[in-house]
């Protein structure tokens, strides 16, 4: 019998090493009580003087969070800057478009806790990432949630871990699933992420093949509605131009609420990858009950952000806190 306690802690221990998602086990909320307690009071203040003065860095946060975990897990590697001898993540081409504005609320963040002495180089970038995350989406209507925190930042940020990790507009259902499942996610948190759609813009060339020249029979996407169909060929023109920016959610892009499920059964999500989430009939009932139940689907965002927020940890000597978010220490 204790041969058999030994076999089965040493398979648990083996269990811990291998497992990806295990390392979430040492965060905690109010995990800097002892050293910044006043931590999460100091990020909101600064990410409130940041959203008043543009709305960009709620959804530019936002992503920045989502591109961050994807790829290496949440260890803020997505912020570091490239140099001579190192493309960083933020350059990878997946990550272009990432508003500046998302970075600058991190980086002032940062600078608001570094300015109390007591406070000084003891919170991680990663935390405040996912602090800032947490206040945007508050500010912008959404719900406000406990945060764990406990995350140290990543050593290592290179463009080419960025390859094949994030979602793409033309992903179908499967390849989406597939995409959130290696981070542990389930189809129902990878539904509820969508939703930040609701908020921010996207250029004209992540969706300009679903307005012209969609196939051979048809011009257009046809599961797209044709009124907005025609409305987006207003706003982008044939020969796209990159520059021009469309509201994700074309009826309240400003506020965090389900109004993107109500557009999905209005056949006006932007991209393929948004739709299919109506058409496809293994997602279609959950776009159905948040688009009727705004409280089922708040409380499902809180669930998958939690859990997103748990992916690949770092822990003990695979991290430490940079005095410098976009520098290695």
């Amino acid at each position: 019998m204790a041969l058999f306690r030994l076999f089965a802690l040493w398979s648990l221990a083996i269990c811990f090493c291998l497992c990806p998602h295990t390392t979430s086990a040492q965060l905690r909320q109010n995990f800097y009580a002892n050293v910044c307690p006043n931590v999460e009071g100091i990020v909101r203040n600064a990410v409130r003087q940041k959203f008043q003065q543009t709305f960009v860095t709620v959804p530019g946060t936002l992503r920045l969070f989502f591109h961050d975990c994807f790829v290496q897990g949440c260890d803020a590697s997505v912020i570091v800057a490239s140099t001579s001898t190192n493309k960083a993540e933020k350059d990878h081409p997946d990550n272009l478009s990432l508003a500046g504005d998302g970075f600058d609320t991190v980086i002032k963040a940062k600078a608001a806790i570094d300015a109390v002495a007591s406070c000084r180089n003891k919170v991680s970038c990663a935390d405040i990432l996912a602090m800032a995350t947490r206040d945007v989406i508050a500010l912008s209507g959404g719900p406000s949630y406990a945060v764990e925190l406990g995350r140290l930042d990543g050593l290592s940020s290179t463009a080419a871990s960025v390859n094949g990790r994030l979602p793409h507009p033309t992903d179908n259902l499967s390849q989406l699933n597939a995409l959130f499942a290696a981070n542990g996610l389930s189809q129902t948190d990878m539904i509820a992420l969508s939703a930040a759609h609701t908020l921010g813009f996207s250029h004209c060339d992540k969706f300009s093949n679903r307005i012209y020249n969609f196939s051979r029979q048809k011009a257009v996407d046809p599961t797209l509605n044709p009124n907005y169909a025609t409305q987006l060929q207003g706003m982008c023109p044939r020969n796209v131009d990159p520059r021009i920016a469309i509201n994700m959610d074309p009826n309240t892009p400003r506020t965090f609420d389900n109004m993107y499920f109500k557009n999905l059964q209005n056949g006006k999500g932007l991209f393929t990858s948004d739709q299919v989430l109506f058409t496809d009939p293994r997602s279609k009932p959950t776009v159905n009950a948040w688009a009727s139940n705004s409280r089922a689907f708040q409380s499902a965002f809180i669930s998958a952000m939690t859990k997103l927020g748990r992916v690949g940890v770092k822990t003990g000597k695979n991290g430490n806190i940079r005095r410098d978010c976009a520098v290695f220490n």
